[in-house]
């Protein structure tokens, strides 16, 4: 595993609030929420820097990714309002941790996205 700040959070070096856990996905709360809901989800067994770093064997990797956070929004009851599940690669999409992770936003109403700043 990497050094980077999500690999250290994976071998529990640095705490982090842990709501998902399996085999092969971590799920914890953002330090920084931009939403009242706001949980990243990790591969714990494969660090991969970004998105476009992705090859086709990668492809289960990312839908237990989906289904993780799926599965968080079934359970702590997010699924009937709706939640948006984002994906940044690279800075200018907002990546700050070069190790791939999915953003779950929910709780509020979430405004339309993408315009350049």
């Amino acid at each position: 595993m990497t050094d980077t700040l999500f690999g250290k959070i994976i071998r529990r070096e640095i705490p982090a609030d842990i709501v998902y856990e399996d085999d092969d996905v971590l799920g914890f709360r953002d330090i920084a929420p931009q939403a009242p809901v706001h949980v990243l989800f990790i591969p714990k067994n494969q660090a991969i820097p970004t998105l476009d770093d992705l090859r086709p064997g990668d492809a289960e990797l990312v839908g237990k990714l989906v289904l993780a956070a799926a599965e968080y929004a079934r359970r702590e009851g997010l699924a009937q309002k709706g939640y948006r599940v984002v994906m940044n690669c690279r800075e200018d999409a907002g990546q700050t941790v070069f190790h791939l992770h999915l953003h779950l936003l929910a709780g509020a109403r979430l405004g339309h996205f993408g315009a350049p700043r």
